[in-house]
């Protein structure tokens, strides 16, 4: 099994909240697979590099379905993940698409060599967590045959779910607790081995991996208020998980409320409210190998 890359995330333990985000961002992304796919040749191959729970692969075998048939190959360095993914595609495919499971990094530059070529590239929130940035989005652009598209899910806008005011502790919460991630994260880019600075935007980098026709465009994520109850446990998880991972950029007030916030014992548990939401926005960037 290759080494993990994302640093010290443990994203088998994160699954749960994968499953959900899935669920939630489906009817949203559905349009984007539709349209990826049909950029490309028919009963082609889609390689999803880091494919997490599969959710992305799963409207990619249905439109491949749709269209006759095809190959879907997933990748991934957490077996747990893998394994998950896996299943959701295959049951979504119904036996009308290939579907195939590799274990691999992204982070290795020896990918091509471990998977069979794409017609399409997908990569989503992946190419961040590997220290070269630049060198990740080459060796992706080298899955592709001739022809062949990349497409990648970078940036956008951070997704928002609570009211400004929350009656307890001082509002505002979640904008500081966005920003806290924000250090986060740039704490989680420095620690990762072999990180290089990209100082330019996911387009440049693109045409800087070798690919023409570079295009972005973006689709919003907008589950309003009061929501249903799976998107109620999925804000409890995003908080939960937002509070433990940047939580020491914070006072101690505000991790006091995020506690209370994500205790189902607690008479501030968010998981009761009723005006909960989503609202945010996915960019996606590609371009061709020609």
């Amino acid at each position: 099994m290759p080494a993990h890359t994302h640093d010290d995330i443990d994203w088998a333990d994160r699954l749960a909240q994968l499953r959900m985000a899935d669920a939630l961002d489906a009817e949203a992304l559905a349009p984007v697979a539709r349209r990826l796919v049909a950029g490309v040749a028919e009963r082609p191959t889609i390689v999803d590099v880091g494919c997490g729970a599969g959710g992305m692969s799963v409207l990619f075998a249905r439109e491949l379905a749709r269209r006759g048939g095809g190959t879907v190959v997933l990748v991934d360095a957490t077996p747990e993940l893998l394994a998950e993914a896996e299943r959701a595609v295959t049951e979504a495919a119904a036996g009308a698409v290939e579907v195939v499971g590799i274990a691999a990094d992204l982070a290795d530059p020896e990918l091509a060599r471990q998977v069979p070529g794409a017609d399409l590239g997908w990569a989503s929130g992946v190419v961040h967590h590997v220290g070269d940035q630049q060198a990740a989005l080459r060796t992706l652009a080298g899955l592709l045959r001739p022809g062949g598209m990349l497409a990648i899910a970078e940036g956008g806008l951070e997704i928002r779910c609570l009211p400004w005011d929350l009656g307890v502790g001082r509002p505002g919460l979640e904008q500081r607790l966005l920003a806290a991630r924000g250090e986060w994260f740039a704490r989680m880019r420095a620690r990762v081995a072999g990180s290089v600075a990209m100082p330019y935007g996911w387009p440049r980098a693109l045409r800087e991996a070798g690919l023409e026709d570079v295009e972005s465009f973006g689709t919003l994520i907008d589950h309003p208020m009061p929501g249903s109850n799976l998107l109620r446990e999925y804000v409890v998880h995003r908080v939960g998980w937002l509070a433990d991972s940047a939580g020491e950029w914070l006072d101690a007030d505000d991790r006091a409320v995020l506690a209370s916030l994500t205790d189902p014992r607690s008479p501030d548990f968010l998981g009761r409210r009723d005006d909960l939401f989503l609202f945010g926005a996915k960019a996606f960037h590609c371009g061709r190998l020609r």
